[in-house]
């Protein structure tokens, strides 16, 4: 045979698309793994496309995920998420991928891997993701014994509506670096080399972020992702911002050790008039922060939804950069991306002289798009 079967499912999940797997439908052997999913997402691809496998060409639509059965006592499964590289034959697994753990649940529900509380309600999923260690609670409308997809809720990003899967991350301070504030301080003078010194914040909840103002860089937070993509240098120059901040959390000790996906860093502003990529006008009214996000060399079409995570945990430490931009609202944090508004959650203390994240939430939709088999070439 010329190809090897391997059961699948293709989901939708938030604003990304990946392959799912049962983790005991996998290889145990870690190099086999990775080979296999390069295989199936068809990386590395010198032309960007993958068109020789499921991937989409950018990192939203690059993405897989396995799913076993729990290895805690407060979880039901695990899961672990892989972000795969285009270019070159590299998957980083050093964090979660927030959109896609809107799929893990309707996938646990319909493969069997967890009952339903009845067949029509909301069932409570407790995912564990093994990246972070982070316990996720998905909260999984059911209809007739399986994950509901029809329902009124909308996400920017993504055209129509479906069923609301509101996700709350459990204590996810420190879920990259072991702590909420990696730098030891709120506000840091961030010394980059070839660049200078830029006041920023870095922040741990969910995932590593470095949030920076878009206005240090020339910029409004209030751009198109292909203009930003487009200005000569800047995604280069985002980047070794972005491995400084790396480096100064202490994921590295080189920037050039500093992963492709973490941290992530954030161009903010306060809350500013945009036209959405739709055509959409947003107004400034309607967010509470906006800004713009580089997700492996790119700015996101949306935001990485633990990025936005994190941002809306930043907001709520007072002194940082994102609180001095954001309007408080006393609720959700209104986040202007390029597709529009989306609302994160986040509830932060300070308790014991220091600041801690109790936990943190977001609401997306998840749809089932294929089921069966990905075919990949036979060893």
């Amino acid at each position: 045979m010329n190809q090897i079967e391997i059961p699948a499912a293709f989901y939708r999940g938030g604003t990304s698309k990946g392959v799912f797997f049962h983790e005991h439908d996998l290889p145990a052997e870690r190099d086999r793994r990775i080979d296999l999913y390069l295989q199936v997402i068809g990386t590395p691809d010198p032309y960007g496309r993958q068109l020789n496998g499921m991937g989409g060409g950018i990192s939203s639509l690059s993405k897989v995920v396995s799913v076993g059965p729990a290895t805690r006592d407060d979880a039901d499964v695990d899961y672990t998420f892989g972000q795969v590289m285009i270019d070159r034959p590299e998957i980083d697994f050093s964090t979660n991928c927030g959109n896609l753990s809107s799929a893990v649940g309707p996938f646990a529900i319909d493969e069997g891997l967890v009952t339903p509380d009845s067949d029509d309600g909301t069932t409570v999923v407790r995912l564990h993701n093994t990246n972070t260690g982070v316990v996720v609670h998905s909260h999984v409308p059911v209809t007739g014994g399986r994950a509901a997809v029809a329902g009124d809720f909308e996400i920017q990003g993504v055209h129509g509506t479906g069923a609301r899967i509101q996700l709350d991350y459990l204590a996810p301070g420190g879920a990259t670096t072991g702590n909420l504030l990696p730098a030891g301080e709120i506000l840091s003078a961030l010394e980059v080399p070839g660049e200078g010194t830029f006041e920023v914040t870095m922040t741990d909840a969910a995932t590593g972020m470095v949030f920076i103002a878009a206005t240090d860089l020339g910029l409004g937070a209030t751009e198109h992702p292909e203009a930003i993509d487009a200005t000569p240098g800047l995604i280069d120059r985002l980047d070794r911002i972005r491995r400084a901040a790396g480096v100064a959390m202490g994921l590295a000790n080189r920037p050039e050790d500093v992963t492709m996906t973490n941290p992530r860093i954030a161009l903010l502003a306060a809350p500013s008039d945009f036209t959405a990529i739709d055509g959409t006008q947003v107004a400034a009214a309607a967010q509470d922060i906006t800004a713009r996000m580089l997700s492996v060399r790119n700015i996101h079409r949306v935001a990485p939804l633990t990025s936005a995570l994190c941002l809306a945990a930043a907001t709520r430490i007072e002194g940082s950069l994102p609180h001095r931009l954001a309007r408080k609202n006393g609720g959700d944090l209104r986040v202007g991306t390029p597709s529009g508004v989306l609302p994160v959650g986040a509830e932060i203390i300070f308790e014991g002289g220091q600041w801690k994240a109790v936990s943190a939430r977001s609401y997306r939709t998840a749809r089932r798009l294929m089921q069966g088999s990905v075919l990949v070439p036979a060893p």
